[in-house]
C-alpha cells in the first residue's frame, strides 16, 4: 500500500473512533459514517509526488472489500511520480483543472465532472496544471496488500510535454 499508505494509517485509526455506526437486525454495527472534517488532512508524501498535495478523507472498505481511496488535491505543478496500479484506478476531477499522462502517449487536460479509468499496470502520471489547482477523489483497489507500484519521478521536461 505504497501511494496511500500513510491515509490508510489515519483512515484505520480514526475512522471506528470517529464515524457512527449503524444497526443492522443483530445489533452488530454494518454501516459507518465518517463526518466532514473528521479526519486531518495529510501531506503527500515526497518520495511519491513532486510539489504541495494534500490528501483529504481517505477511506477504505472494510474486509473483504479492497476499496480505497481518497480526495486529493495538487497545488499549482504538483503530481505524482510515474506509477501503475495492480487493479486500475478510477479519478474523478471535482475542482480546478488538472493533467494526466500515459506513457509514450500526449498529456491531456482533465477539468471538474471528468472522469479518468487508468487500466491494470498502466504506467502514468496525474497532477495539477500549472498554474491552476486541481482536486480529484482517487480509488483504486487492493492486490495482495498492494495499491500501486511506484517508478520514478516525472521530470520538469516530461510535465511540460517536450
Amino acid at each position: 500500500m505504497k501511494m496511500f499508505a500513510a491515509m490508510l494509517l489515519v483512515s484505520a485509526l480514526l475512522v471506528p473512533a470517529e464515524g457512527h455506526a449503524g444497526q443492522d437486525g443483530d445489533g452488530a454495527g454494518s454501516l459507518i459514517i465518517t463526518l466532514a472534517g473528521s479526519q486531518p488532512s495529510v501531506k503527500g508524501p515526497a518520495e511519491h509526488f513532486t510539489g504541495a498535495v494534500r490528501i483529504d478523507s481517505p477511506f477504505q472498505a472494510g474486509v473483504p472489500g479492497r476499496l480505497l481511496g481518497a480526495s486529493v488535491t495538487f497545488e499549482p505543478g504538483a503530481r505524482t511520480d510515474w506509477h501503475t496500479h495492480p487493479l486500475g484506478q478510477t479519478l474523478i476531477v471535482t475542482s480546478g483543472c488538472g493533467l494526466v499522462q500515459q506513457e509514450g502517449y500526449p498529456i491531456q487536460t482533465i477539468c471538474p465532472g471528468d472522469t479518468v479509468w487508468i487500466a491494470p499496470g498502466v504506467k502514468h502520471w496525474h497532477g495539477a496544471a500549472p498554474t491552476t489547482a486541481m482536486t480529484h477523489i482517487a480509488i483504486v483497489e487492493q492486490q495482495e496488500g498492494s495499491s500501486a507500484d511506484w517508478k520514478e519521478k516525472v521530470t520538469d521536461k516530461q510535465y511540460k510535454g517536450k
